[in-house]
């Protein structure tokens, strides 16, 4: 008897052809140069271009502004099959997943206009400065500060830690606009990078993990940026932030259930492949009771985010859910990956196996779209 596929219930066929289409996508375009995009700290230029081309940027974006005009689940399909090939080095959770969104959501008539048809293309890469060297899950810490002069705001501050910072064309700056007000004195303006004076990217980080994507500081120093660029209300941008973080915690679920199934699916494979003691090492007992319960718990993630993506479709996933699936899928990621290097022994150790990768990519993972220590009081206070 063996184990019946599983297939999400949000899949359809035309999200399974999505899918089966990313994937072919990602093996011939990102797989070969990953040493080079982890050496380079980031995917070639190009490559956004290439990821337009085929739709598979803002794929969720209504049609009348550039995009596939699907729901979430084709974005998640598109995240699922990169993540699901041990690969972090292409930022589209950011563009597509997070960017595209506040902009849709958010933005004027003729900012998603002027903006989503180019993000769409691989015309504008997006990115969203919210981290500062003192903030981090704490947003009433920001010190950037955007002060108005007659129609412009000007800009000054730092960020770090951002995603796509390198490349980015647009970014949506988490910024105090009254600084008297805490909380509600942030707003979200965007910066298009080409000629602003005073912008500038700084190192591109040398992570632990993550090696190929493209993770920068970045610094506004008298940035001026026309009022028209502010996504929406001023001072109201914690609250459009609260909103967007139930979506922006289920994309890095999808993506910790994605390299879950990676991990144990390599290492079964090389298990089965690996001789020790005149046998294959996955005739061993503790190899098999090992990879079951790996593989038991990655069934678990799945299924668990099968169904908040469901609840999410349906306009119903809360931020407490949201959060439990973030530290849970995140939090079995890490413990899953780390026995299965154990499995592979010593080469488990050595980088040019996937499974290093992954378990130098997967500590991240409890850390950012808010720290799993956050995740559970929020939890705690919902109950």
């Amino acid at each position: 008897m063996t184990t019946a596929v599983y297939r999400s219930s949000w899949v359809d066929e035309e999200v399974a052809a999505l899918k089966e289409m990313a994937t072919k996508f990602f093996e011939a375009e990102l797989l070969p140069h990953q040493e080079r995009f982890a050496e380079q700290k980031h995917v070639d230029r190009e490559f956004w271009n290439k990821a337009g081309e085929l739709g598979l940027l803002c794929a969720s974006i209504p049609e009348e502004y550039g995009g596939g005009g699907g729901t979430y689940a084709h974005d998640f399909a598109i995240f699922d099959a990169q993540y699901g090939l041990g690969d972090t080095a292409f930022g589209n959770m950011v563009h597509s997943g997070l960017v595209a969104h506040y902009i849709l959501a958010y933005g004027s008539e003729e900012q998603k206009l002027r903006w989503l048809p180019k993000m769409a293309s691989g015309e504008m890469v997006g990115a969203i400065a919210m981290t500062e060297p003192g903030a981090g899950s704490d947003l009433k810490a920001l010190r950037t500060m955007a002060v108005h002069d007659g129609d412009s705001y000007v800009i000054n501050g730092a960020k770090t830690f951002i995603s796509n910072g390198k490349h980015a064309d647009l970014v949506i700056v988490v910024t105090k606009t009254d600084p008297a007000a805490g909380a509600k004195g942030i707003s979200l303006i965007v910066v298009e990078t080409a000629g602003a004076d005073g912008y500038q990217v700084g190192r591109l980080l040398d992570k632990v993990g993550m090696k190929g994507q493209d993770t920068a500081e970045l610094s506004f120093v008298d940035v001026r940026v026309p009022v028209t660029n502010r996504l929406c209300e001023e001072n109201a941008g914690f609250g459009y932030l609260m909103k967007q973080l139930a979506h922006e915690r289920l994309v890095v679920s999808v993506c910790a259930a994605a390299a879950t199934e990676a991990a144990v699916k390599v290492t079964v494979q090389y298990t089965k492949e690996r001789k020790a003691f005149g046998a294959p090492l996955f005739e061993m007992q503790n190899t098999r009771f090992e990879l079951a319960e790996c593989a038991t718990l990655a069934q678990v993630s799945r299924v668990f985010v099968d169904n908040c993506i469901e609840r999410h479709l349906r306009g119903e996933l809360d931020g407490p859910t949201a959060s439990m699936a973030k530290a849970y899928t995140t939090d079995v990621q890490g413990q899953v990956v780390d026995r299965c290097v154990q499995l592979f022994g010593g080469y488990g150790y050595m980088l040019e196996y996937p499974i290093a990768r992954m378990y130098a990519d997967a500590r991240v993972q409890r850390i950012y779209a808010g720290a799993n220590e956050v995740m559970k009081e929020l939890v705690a206070r919902s109950l």
